[in-house]
């Protein structure tokens, strides 16, 4: 559930706000021609009960038809005129309200890109698809139902309030007489709506999080026919989410009415003392007909104050979780100098100690060496600490102690984009997303030509059945590539590997989920990929390791054995009681 004392927001956090003005100052122009429109149509919206009011008394009264018709004519100038400013206003803010949080959603999926992978390890990703599509839009609220529409209302209250003082203070008492009465159920509506607004941002976020977790893992859930049990938790959080909003619809079911009785008694007020005062000649026709105006201009603005009010809180509200998500600095460091440089792949661990938590160490004084060109190969049981070495050279991750070398510099001396645009990585689990293979190859880079695509895919060995595939290179891969097998997707993800050129290769786990025939293939592109690169390949069957320069037998995040397939076999033991396990189950 979200945190419901984050949740509790307020009406003017002036902290919150400042935090918003950088976002305006580039639009500063339109948002202060905005309040300039607001101000000017907060003093019109009186005016037309006082023309009404002076054609009665002075004209209509009189029989003055030439003075009615003048009278006519202004109050359609002025009807003209404030259609035009509604319509600026109105297309003004919600124009500032998009255009602004449009910059905010770019600066905040930015910030996304740079965090740690630590941190979607521990963030719902549901909540993250929250907060940069529905809180963001609660911002846009902010400019165009909350600062702007309730500043108009203020100065429109204002302005009535003067002009009923100065036609007749008596009068204005009377019709304000049920002024407490309704201020006050607007108090009792905004503090309960309040709390059922925040329980509908809260079943929200946990209805994404709930569906974009099991559609992902939609498979998992159908495999082990977990169907029924799934479906009785969706309903659950479904059913407090319909609660939520039943309960605030509840709330304006009840508020509108009372607050429209409450109106209709103080106009009732407003006439009986009014026709007392014109039998004694004290109030005329037209005062009445202009109070009987402004009593509907004043409580209107009021019934729905309320309502923008938590339009405003709850903008707040997404603010703070937003700026919250903007001042995480759980972010990989990229102070790196070093960005254009002839990279050889000299790669060296140094006495590397590593936790996911703090002192919880996976990896413990780690320390090997590879050449640039030679093969480096991890080999250990899971949660030996295989994956998460490589990820330290990848720079997912930060070590706690030790130092990691690359051809003779620390590597935090170079820039990320340059360390990672010379680091080929393959996944076991290869990610593909919407869109063709073209682009899953080269994410969108422009740099990447069409050649670069080709010899990499040739090198590979994928060109064919790329290009039997309908569209080739341009077939359009489901999310996921759910429409290729698995065999497919990998060759895949080694083209796109490869595409850049990379000086250092990973190979994680790359050939286990295949089949026989698509291993023979990717083996032989990788025997020729790895020619001439450094090479780091964590694998499970060791008959495709026994080329590596080095093979390190990991376990428990240390390095029990270093050496050669041969000089490993030769000691008998943990390396070669795992060989001989593997062979044994092959003949089998």
């Amino acid at each position: 559930m979200e945190n419901q004392a984050e949740a509790s927001g307020k009406l003017y956090d002036s902290k919150t706000l400042k935090r918003l003005f950088p976002f305006i100052k580039p639009y500063k122009g339109s948002f202060f021609f905005l309040v300039f429109l607001t101000l000017v149509l907060g003093f019109l919206a009186p005016l037309r009960p006082i023309l009404i009011q002076f054609t009665l008394d002075n004209h209509v009264a009189n029989g003055n038809w030439k003075g009615l018709q003048s009278m006519i004519i202004w109050m359609f100038f002025l009807l003209i005129t404030q259609a035009i400013g509604t319509y600026y206003q109105t297309y003004l803010s919600t124009w500032i309200g998009q255009t602004i949080i449009k910059d905010i959603r770019i600066k905040l999926y930015e910030h996304i890109l740079s965090l740690k992978v630590r941190f979607f390890d521990n963030t719902q990703i549901g909540r993250l698809v929250t907060r940069n599509i529905s809180d963001i839009e609660t911002i846009a609220d902010v400019f165009s139902e909350g600062l702007a529409a309730m500043a108009g209302d203020v100065l429109q209250l204002v302005f009535i309030l003067a002009y009923m003082l100065y036609i007749d203070w008596k009068l204005t008492l009377v019709s304000l007489s049920m002024l407490p009465f309704l201020l006050f159920s607007t108090y009792i509506f905004k503090e309960r709506i309040k709390v059922t607004f925040n329980e509908v941002r809260s079943a929200v976020a946990n209805l994404n999080s709930f569906v974009q977790e099991h559609i992902t893992g939609m498979s998992i859930v159908q495999i082990f026919g977990a169907e029924d049990q799934e479906m009785k938790k969706f309903k659950e959080i479904n059913a407090e989410h319909r609660q939520a909003n039943i309960r605030s619809v509840l709330y304006y079911s009840i508020y509108f009415p009372v607050a429209e009785v409450i109106s209709a008694i103080g106009t009732g007020l407003l006439v009986w003392y009014g026709t007392q005062g014109a039998i004694k000649d004290e109030v005329t026709l037209g005062m009445l007909t202009a109070f009987i105006m402004y009593i509907a201009m004043f409580f209107r603005p009021i019934r729905t104050i309320a309502d923008r009010f938590n339009t405003l809180q709850l903008g707040l509200v997404s603010t703070e979780r937003i700026l919250k998500l903007l001042d995480n600095k759980d972010q990989v460091k990229d102070e790196g100098q070093i960005g254009d440089a002839v990279l050889k792949g000299d790669v060296k661990f140094e006495n590397i100690w590593f936790a996911y938590k703090e002192e919880q160490f996976v990896l413990k004084n780690i320390s090997f060496e590879a050449k640039a060109g030679e093969t480096i190969a991890l080999v250990g049981a899971t949660g030996s600490g295989k994956s998460s070495t490589i990820n330290l050279l990848t720079r997912f991750y930060e070590y706690q102690k030790g130092q990691i070398w690359l051809d003779g510099q620390k590597l935090e001396n170079y820039t990320l984009g340059f360390l990672r645009k010379h680091i080929g990585l393959v996944l076991q689990d290869v990610f593909l997303f919407n869109g063709s293979i073209r682009d899953n190859i080269s994410l969108g880079s422009k740099d990447i030509t069409d050649a670069q695509i080709k010899n990499a895919a040739d090198l590979v060995g994928a060109t064919k059945f790329i290009e039997n595939l309908p569209g080739g290179f341009e077939y359009e891969v489901m999310e996921r590539g759910n429409t290729l097998s698995v065999g497919q997707r990998q060759l895949i993800s080694f083209v796109r590997a490869m595409v850049y050129n990379p000086q250092i290769l990973i190979l994680d786990e790359a050939t286990s989920s295949v089949d026989s025939e698509t291993e023979e293939l990717i083996q032989q592109a990788v025997e020729k990929i790895m020619t001439g690169r450094t090479s780091i390949v964590i694998a499970h069957r060791l008959s495709t390791i026994q080329k590596a320069n080095q093979i390190l037998v990991m376990e428990k995040g240390e390095i029990l054995e270093r050496g050669t397939h041969e000089s490993l076999l030769s000691k008998g033991e943990a390396y070669s009681q795992l060989y001989e396990i593997q062979y044994k189950s092959a003949l089998t």
